[in-house]
């Protein structure tokens, strides 16, 4: 059985969000290669996580669209408008966008093996057997190979973690988000949740990462865009935007955090 991943292109055309006079996203347009690595950095409240919400469209944008290997996301065309698609269509297609969250979200009620296996099931990708079969492969691949038959409250936070890539990996997706992966972690525990996410960058799948962590950001990404007031201000290779960033905004976050 294979657990192959076909890395996807992901375009972000325009998109707004805003939530009354709030405008969360105003106009950020991002283009995402086939295989790439895109971190995102930028403050709090900068509107980071929204935007991967609306990329697998758990959040629906006021204006713009998303696209999926020339698919567009949630929505389709209707003469000049966008037309949102049935829960049912938009299900299908969040299924081959994976979904890390910062805490986790794993079933408790499940085993760490059942909840690998509970997607692939759920969506038709594969009967029980064969999906059982990919989640103890996956939970090889993340180092909790003897931990199949635990549940969730059983583990540390950085082993629920590497359980939840699994679990995004299952479905096969064409890109991965990362939401602050490691941002409800200890400290000890950040390592080997980023030591998992570094091998997936180095296998060739599309990633977009939220993070603060710095240095992994330097270490794994292709490119770093970097956001504030629901804008992209700039982006680029890591030595470019963290060593010679261009815009007074930029500078003034990373030496904050640098």
């Amino acid at each position: 059985m294979t657990t192959e991943i076909r890395p996807a292109a992901v375009e972000v055309h325009d998109v707004h969000k805003w939530y009354g006079a709030h405008r969360v996203l105003d106009g950020v347009d991002l283009t995402v290669q086939p295989g790439e690595v895109t971190v995102i950095l930028g403050p709090s409240g900068s509107g980071k996580s929204t935007l991967l919400r609306v990329i697998n469209h758990l959040e629906k944008p006021e204006i713009g669209y998303v696209s999926l290997n020339g698919e567009l996301i949630g929505v389709r065309r209707h003469g000049e408008r966008l037309k949102e698609l049935s829960e049912r269509a938009i299900l299908a297609q969040r299924s081959r966008i994976g979904f890390v969250f910062q805490n986790f979200n794993l079933f408790p009620h499940l085993t760490v093996l059942d909840n690998v296996a509970a997607a692939p099931v759920a969506t038709g990708l594969l009967r029980k057997p064969e999906a059982l079969e990919l989640a103890r492969t996956l939970l090889g691949r993340v180092g909790l190979a003897d931990k199949s038959g635990a549940y969730p409250r059983q583990l540390s936070g950085g082993q629920q973690q590497r359980v939840a890539i699994a679990r995004a990996l299952a479905l096969r997706p064409g890109v991965i988000l990362f939401d602050e992966p490691t941002s409800a972690l200890d400290p000890e525990l950040v390592g080997e949740v980023l030591a998992v996410i570094k091998d997936l960058a180095r296998s060739g799948t599309t990633l977009i990462i939220v993070t603060h962590e710095i240095g992994f950001a330097r270490e794994v990404a292709d490119r770093i865009v970097f956001v504030d007031g629901g804008r992209v201000v700039e982006e680029g290779p890591p030595a470019d935007i963290l060593d010679r960033p261009q815009h007074q905004r930029t500078r003034e976050f990373l030496s904050k955090v640098l």
